[in-house]
């Protein structure tokens, strides 16, 4: 319980941190309000900090690496704390924005989700629907180690995860070029994003079957 407390000090207070970048660099670029078609910015200034940006998002990753890393014992009880310490932050990412400033008015407000390699755009509900799944996930992994389990994900998890980030990278990518031409988007593909979270259900699902018909718990002595 003392772990599990502090990942979620850390994710909601590293979800603040992140807010308030972004709060300030819409502040900067965006003084009219966040909304697409996106103004270009091209002064010299700008070019600079898009690429710190870019640094940026990939350090929260390494952040959130390193402490999932620090916390579990091996490769799969990390690897749960990763996702449960990037849904809780991804959550809270959005709740602070809408504290503070409001921001999303709606779970259908376009966004700029990620900027590695190109622009990810999508409504906010995509991240958050996908949060929830990680959370969740991670949160399963947990259980069975906590039961005794050796996590043992199948071939057919591995694939069905594999088509469904392919399926979900899709609709986020589909029209990266609106964030950076001026213009608005074409219509979110929410059955890409379904069918995507639904291969997710299905490799979890699989992975959990494995996990328990093919490795026994370990007896405490």
């Amino acid at each position: 319980m003392r772990r599990a407390f502090w990942i979620v000090v850390f994710s909601i207070s590293m979800a603040f941190v992140e807010s308030a970048v972004v709060i300030y660099l819409r502040d900067l670029h965006y003084p009219e309000g966040f909304a697409f078609p996106l103004e270009m910015v091209t002064s010299a200034i700008a070019k600079r900090q898009v690429i710190v940006e870019l640094g940026r998002e990939a350090a929260t990753i390494f952040m959130l690496m390193a402490v999932a890393t620090l916390i579990g014992k091996r490769f799969w009880e990390r690897f749960s704390y990763f996702l449960i310490c990037f849904g809780i932050w991804d959550l809270f990412y959005y709740l602070w924005l809408k504290i503070a400033i409001g921001w999303p008015s709606s779970i259908l407000d376009w966004d700029i989700l990620f900027l590695i390699p190109f622009p990810w755009i999508g409504p906010v509900i995509a991240p958050a629907t996908i949060s929830t799944m990680m959370i969740l996930t991670g949160l399963l992994i947990i259980l069975l180690y906590r039961r005794g389990y050796d996590f043992r994900p199948s071939s057919l998890t591995w694939v069905l995860a594999i088509i469904g980030t392919i399926v979900i990278l899709y609709s986020f990518l589909r029209d990266t070029g609106a964030s950076l031409h001026q213009q608005m988007p074409l219509p979110y593909r929410y059955d890409a994003l379904i069918a995507g979270e639904i291969l997710y259900a299905l490799a979890v699902f699989f992975a959990w079957r494995n996990t328990v018909h093919k490795s026994r718990p370990k007896q405490e002595t």
